[in-house]
């Protein structure tokens, strides 16, 4: 069975992916520079599976360390996680942005060339749509990115699209994820973020958890139906099932982009309520002025990836917010018990 590259292994998305990739019979081999997560989750994947990965720490600006893993290890194809990801950060800090998300992409591309590894599965984002005219969004959209996150994203799949155009042996799919959430259903793995979240469904399960006092729940004036913003919640088990479908389908597929969502948009105020519901937990939240940058209503057409990819999102709100309770009861302080 072939061999994948890993970048970001011990991410959220990540770590539910190779979960994933070795029950379909794939060889993983990891990377990850440990900034955003931690090294816990290597042993956590062995708890699911039973199986070790191949794991390097390491940076993919660094080429000569890539170098070393691509020829110890001879990968077939490469699918990249290896990012920064949060918005607001980016906007403070848009020079970590470019060099870690960018400039990181491009050495592991030229080493990916140097070694003749041209098939790539690429972590994309709705971002790149920025605040669209109308919904559901299909992948024929404006690319307009509206801050130095979204843009890194846009950038590299401009870069993938004329490498690809450079050379037609690249077989590249770059994957337009919205809103992943969820933890796996063992509640072994799940989403752990550090410092204060910046995702909702943390938020939320820290807040009910006792972490944090009370939920902020950003803005409550958008012409939606309960006045908070809409977006597509796609469950991280739903996610890394179309990363594997992706690599099934790595040197068939010539270069594509495809966005992997629901097609169901729900409001904060109806994921907290039916967070509260599930669970029998209730969730102390206030009102606090918009973000800059939200978009009122973002949520996927996902037609494509159920027509290239043969993939469509099985789990409900529900399982969603059920499981990300669940890891988070189980893992009041995260991985850092």
């Amino acid at each position: 069975m072939d061999k994948i590259l890993v970048t970001g292994a011990s991410g959220f998305i990540g770590s539910h992916t190779i979960v994933e990739l070795i029950e379909s019979g794939f060889h993983v081999i990891g990377i990850d520079n440990f900034a955003n997560s931690s090294g816990e989750v290597l042993a956590r994947i062995k708890q699911i599976t039973g199986k070790n990965i191949i794991f390097r720490e390491a940076d993919i600006r660094d080429k000569d360390e890539l170098m070393s893993i691509f020829e110890e290890h001879q990968p077939d194809s490469v699918i990249h996680f290896a990012g920064y990801k949060a918005v607001g950060e980016s906007v403070e800090d848009p020079l970590l942005y470019y060099s870690n998300n960018l400039a990181g992409t491009i050495t592991l591309l030229e080493v990916m060339k140097e070694k003749n590894v041209k098939k790539i599965v690429f972590s994309s984002s709705c971002t790149v749509y920025g605040s669209p005219d109308n919904v559901p969004i299909d992948e024929s959209f404006p690319i307009q990115p509206e801050n130095p996150y979204g843009r890194t994203k846009a950038v590299i799949d401009r870069i993938l699209f004329d490498l690809y155009q450079s050379d037609n042996e690249w077989s590249i799919i770059s994957l337009r994820y919205f809103n992943p959430i969820g933890a796996h259903s063992s509640a072994v793995l799940g989403e752990d973020p550090a410092g204060i979240p910046n995702n909702l469904i943390p938020y939320i399960t820290q807040t009910a958890v006792g972490k944090l006092k009370k939920l902020q729940v950003f803005g409550s004036d958008y012409p939606t139906k309960d006045g908070t913003c809409v977006r597509d919640y796609i469950h991280v088990t739903d996610l890394a099932s179309g990363h594997v479908k992706a690599v099934e389908k790595l040197g068939i597929l010539d270069c594509e982009f495809i966005n992997l969502g629901t097609g169901r948009g729900c409001t904060v105020l109806e994921v907290i309520n039916t967070f509260q519901e599930v669970n029998d937990i209730t969730v102390p939240y206030e009102f606090s002025d918009r973000r800059a940058g939200d978009a009122v209503e973002v949520y996927a057409n996902p037609e494509k990836a159920k027509e290239i990819l043969n993939w469509k999102a099985e789990k409900s709100l529900h399982d969603m917010l059920r499981d990300a309770w669940n890891f988070q009861k189980k893992n009041p302080n995260g991985y850092r018990e």
